[in-house]
């Protein structure tokens, strides 16, 4: 099992999404993981408002962009149906079949960056 800086190493070096290496935990690890969270549930709320005051580097805006085309490839392959109501199983199979679409998902989400990097300058104004 994984111990929290593992983890925190393994999301700070890694360009995967967080939702995918969530994907990957087993149910103990996650609960783990769980209370690791809890425990730090302060500094990372501090965290999170001290990266909305700042405006998003190009690297967030293409993690931003990535995120969404997979979210917008999910919804296509699930029919609209919410990833919650989905089974581990499921999930796991769509999880394969969207890491095998690396590069359509490359393509969404170049073609998806300009309506976030205007997003982000609407969200900075106000």
């Amino acid at each position: 099992m994984l111990s929290f800086k593992e983890l925190d190493g393994i999301i700070e070096s890694s360009e995967e999404s967080f939702d995918e290496i969530l994907e990957a935990l087993t149910a103990q690890q996650r609960m783990a993981m769980s209370r690791a969270f809890k425990r730090k549930a302060a500094k990372i709320k501090i965290g999170r408002e001290r990266a909305k005051r700042k405006t998003a580097d190009k690297e967030t805006l293409e993690k931003r962009a990535r995120k969404q085309a997979r979210n917008q490839l999910l919804k296509k392959l699930t029919k609209g149906i919410s990833k919650d109501e989905l089974t581990f199983s499921r999930k796991a199979e769509l999880e394969t079949r969207l890491n095998k679409m690396s590069s359509k998902i490359d393509r969404l989400s170049r073609k998806m960056l300009p309506k976030i990097r205007k997003a982000e300058q609407q969200r900075k104004k106000g």
